[in-house]
């Protein structure tokens, strides 16, 4: 569905047309996928990291979104972002990315409330 005409329409009619204009499927989709892959790095990387990780599960999808933007910034560096196949460079280079970000973002975390429990 096209947006309407906004031609000859005030701002707050134009304004109106534009918010109820159908939403980008195409951005909504990729915010789902970078939520899901997120999501599957953050577990991943807890799991591999030693010892017990305090930060919560919203958190730990936060930092494996953040791993797989890391990671795909990297594999463009290295020119292997697009690959025929699948694409294990760019993969391993965002567990990778996303292993360092849970790490530390969950340091940060507890160094935080812990300090939050200090006060109380």
């Amino acid at each position: 569905m096209a947006p309407p005409d906004m031609r000859g329409m005030s701002d707050g009619p134009r304004l109106a047309a534009y918010l109820l204009a159908e939403p980008d499927k195409e951005a909504a989709m990729g915010w789902l996928w970078a939520i899901i892959v997120g999501f599957v790095l953050g577990l991943i990387a807890k799991a591999i990291i030693p010892g017990k990780q305090h930060s919560p599960l919203w958190l730990t999808t936060i930092f494996g979104i953040i791993g797989a933007l890391i990671g795909n910034a990297l594999a463009r560096a290295f020119g292997i972002a697009a690959t025929p196949g699948i694409d294990w460079g760019r993969h391993a280079l965002q567990l990778g990315a996303a292993i360092v970000i849970v790490f530390l973002g969950d340091m940060a975390y507890t160094s935080v409330r812990g300090r939050k429990k200090e006060r109380a």
